[in-house]
């Protein structure tokens, strides 16, 4: 199995800590204030930049986004990037950008449209955070906060519980995302390398026929020829009113025949309970007990 990506050192009471809209522009600042007051309340400093701006539904220009992010990495008094929404735009800064001007792995939570960020991250060799935004983690149940805490400060996380499609146990690198999102990093220099990884996806308003759009591009790339498995979050307000498949029908008639073991109903996604998952960390996936486990041995 490939080995694991690095990650950052754990998080300590009074860290400082640096809150960046890459994507999106904020909509909901009492969201964000209450997701930021409750990183504080864990003992960690919270500095808010440039969350004001905004170009059309963008947090800014892409200039400004990337100066932000840019500052954050180079500063090594900062200890972690916590991304405000997600929404769109994080794939455009990653048209001209350059991770190494990162002084020291940083821990870079979010979800979302931040899975652009997310993976192109972790093929520098640097684990983030599949996690809550500042937005949604007040919505979060006290057990998925504390998940996330335990995490970032070097605990351990607990198995994560869904369906089982059978298909036996694989272990490989665990590689959370939004389905939309990491399809359209496929071909660019940004896709990661996922031989032998464990595929985990959700997504929101995606109709079943753009859903089945997006894993037919997988198969037909080729990208799910060498994986471990492929755990399923939540695809919620994927409904529609025309004659349809369900996402469901959708996602077992284009995954049941690869032969690996698949998770679905696992609690991580929009519109529900975000659990935490850590990016590029050898996980164990069973098929058959509907199991989602990071290998204990990485902390």
């Amino acid at each position: 199995m490939t080995l694991s990506l690095k990650l950052p050192p754990p998080l300590q009471p009074g860290d400082l800590l640096v809150s960046l809209a890459p994507s999106g522009c904020l909509r909901d600042r009492q969201a964000f204030e209450a997701g930021v007051e409750i990183w504080r309340s864990h003992g960690y400093r919270v500095e808010e930049w440039g969350l004001g701006e905004r170009h059309g539904y963008l947090a800014g220009t892409d200039a400004h986004r990337r100066e932000q992010l840019s500052r954050a990495l180079t500063d090594a008094t900062i200890k972690g990037i916590l991304c405000a929404r997600g929404g769109y735009g994080g794939t455009r800064l990653l048209e001209t950008w350059d991770w190494n001007l990162a002084t020291t792995p940083k821990w870079l939570v979010g979800f979302s449209d931040i899975t652009s960020l997310l993976w192109s991250w972790a093929k520098q060799g640097v684990s983030g955070v599949h996690g809550p935004l500042l937005t949604t983690l007040a919505q979060e149940p006290p057990s998925s906060q504390k998940r996330l805490f335990d995490w970032v400060s070097g605990g351990s996380i607990d198995p994560l519980v869904g369906q089982g499609w059978g298909g036996g146990t694989a272990s490989g690198r665990l590689f959370p995302g939004n389905l939309a999102v990491a399809t359209h990093l496929i071909g660019t220099p940004h896709e990661p390398d996922l031989t032998g990884a464990i595929l985990a996806f959700e997504d929101i308003g995606e109709a079943p026929y753009r859903i089945d759009r997006l894993l037919t591009h997988w198969r037909m790339s080729g990208r799910f020829d060498n994986i471990a498995g492929i755990a399923l979050g939540r695809f919620s307000r994927s409904d529609v009113t025309v004659p349809s498949f369900t996402a469901e029908e959708v996602l077992r008639d284009r995954l049941s025949d690869l032969g690996i073991p698949v998770v679905s109903d696992l609690p991580f996604g929009h519109d529900g309970i975000n659990c935490t998952l850590p990016v590029g960390i050898p996980a164990q996936l069973d098929g058959d007990g509907g199991t989602l486990a990071i290998c204990p041995t990485q902390r």
